[in-house]
């Protein structure tokens, strides 16, 4: 079980970098809601230490020494299922992100990156999101969803309501519920409501499908 707290999230850091784990918890605990609970070195160690601590999040790197990250990914999710695998790395290529992915990662972000974003794909992380750093989405998005009719996906836009449009336009572009509620003068509850109605009228399950969605049909700009 987890923490006591449950507003309190608990992350376990897996990297070889003595200096950027340091780092990292620096970043981490500096948030009053997060907990960094243990750190490993390798892939083996990260297995131990997740099924001893069981915590909310593991931020894992793909390359250490020994076991892997991409090849400790499948362990700890079945042996861990309530963990949540972030993958922090260096790796921009594509094959790295689909595999991490496809294997059970519920994020992938980029070391060069890993400040403001590191955080807001945490708390995405916890919301149940999955969080793919906007660079590199493009080639995810062809894995995650099958073609379907231009006009038939068109048309199901064309039904949503304004509100909905506007929400599901706002979540595409990587704007929190808090940050659409603002420009909106909605409650945030009220932009989780649109955001649910309209995803479930489209038959969309995550944000990289919306996403993926509103660039074929030019509702937003891949810059």
């Amino acid at each position: 079980m987890n923490a006591e707290n449950t507003n309190v999230i608990r992350i376990l850091l897996a990297d070889d970098h003595a200096v950027l784990r340091s780092g990292l918890r620096l970043l981490l605990e500096a948030q009053t809601e997060i907990s960094v609970v243990g750190e490993a070195e390798t892939g083996t160690q990260a297995i131990s230490l997740t099924q001893e601590l069981q915590p909310d999040i593991i931020l894992l790197d793909l390359s250490m020494p020994g076991l892997g990250g991409l090849d400790a990914l499948p362990v700890l999710r079945s042996s861990s299922p309530g963990t949540r695998v972030l993958i922090l790395t260096m790796h921009d290529e594509p094959q790295y992100l689909r595999q991490a992915i496809k294997s059970g990662a519920a994020g992938y972000v980029l070391k060069k990156a890993a400040d403001v974003e590191l955080l807001s794909a945490i708390r995405a992380t916890m919301r149940g999101e999955v969080y793919v750093h906007p660079s590199m989405t493009r080639p995810l998005l062809d894995d995650l969803m099958p073609e379907r009719d231009d006009s038939e996906s068109k048309g199901l836009w064309e039904r949503l309501s304004q509100r909905e449009q506007e929400v599901l336009r706002l979540v595409a572009l990587g704007y929190t519920s808090t940050e659409i509620a603002d420009k909106l003068c909605l409650s945030s509850k009220t932009v989780d409501t649109y955001r649910a109605r309209g995803m479930e009228k489209l038959g969309l399950r995550s944000r990289a499908s919306l996403v993926r969605f509103a660039l074929q049909h030019e509702l937003i700009s891949a810059d």
